[in-house]
């Protein structure tokens, strides 16, 4: 298979390719940048696209909407609410970053069952148009991203890419992509500032980011440990008093 990649992030981008290069797929070139990705799909039809949801400007199912014809499409995301049942359809699948290979391996396997004809292909048109509609109208009050200034430059950084903000030595900090960055508010301040259905205290000196929780274990002294998914795999202790409030935002 014929296959680009499409995301706004070089790491994510570098890593996918590694991962594919021991899969049956031949990497044409990849893009981080929306537009010059459509330019360079409506001329060069491909069998594949692996397809960020969510980039600056654009988000995936936007820049679906604008290719003709449309490839067989893996979405890539770090976030679980935009894993939708309408992904689990026979054309569509996703990978949750940071991407592992048995999950690039059975998302492949389900494309080969599409293009093999053992699978049926629906109306992708109009799932695009219905996804991206959803994405365009969410609005909930809070903000969708927060400001970290550094010297002269004040940066602003999404808060769909935070994994968690943390409190060390008097100052605050967002932890996004292997990075921390320092922003002007405590962690009471946060709390009070961002929506509650996302990010929660759990220990006094951490908000966490509730999409980016990978797994909970038991912990000494009957607190838990929560294992992100980032890169690192991070670590964040939840404080005894906070772990029926995180059992409740998690449903469990």
């Amino acid at each position: 298979m014929k296959a680009v990649l499409i995301d706004d992030e070089p790491l994510a981008v570098r890593r996918l390719s590694r991962l594919l290069s021991a899969a049956p797929v031949e990497v044409l070139c990849s893009f981080t940048e929306p537009e010059k990705a459509i330019t360079y799909l409506n001329a060069n039809p491909v069998d594949l696209l692996f397809l960020d949801i969510e980039m600056p400007g654009m988000n995936g199912f936007e820049l679906l909407a604008k290719i003709h014809p449309q490839p067989l499409v893996i979405f890539t995301t770090a976030y679980d609410r935009y894993a939708l049942r309408a992904f689990e359809v026979n054309s569509i699948d996703y990978l949750l970053k940071p991407i592992e290979r048995a999950q690039l391996e059975r998302a492949l396997r389900k494309i080969e069952h599409i293009r093999g004809g053992d699978a049926p292909r629906p109306d992708l048109d109009a799932l695009v148009r219905k996804l991206s509609a959803a994405l365009a109208s969410r609005d909930t009050g809070y903000p969708a991203r927060i400001a970290s200034r550094s010297g002269d430059r004040l940066e602003f950084v999404e808060l769909d890419r935070i994994t968690h903000f943390f409190a060390k030595d008097k100052l605050t900090f967002a932890a996004a992509a292997g990075k921390s960055r320092v922003v002007d508010y405590t962690i009471a301040e946060l709390e009070e500032k961002l929506d509650p259905a996302r990010f929660v205290h759990v220990h006094r000196s951490t908000l966490l980011n509730l999409d980016y929780v990978k797994e909970l274990h038991t912990w000494f002294g009957g607190r838990l440990l929560v294992r992100l998914k980032d890169a690192g795999n991070t670590e964040l202790t939840v404080a005894r008093d906070r772990v029926r409030l995180l059992k409740e935002k998690l449903g469990l």
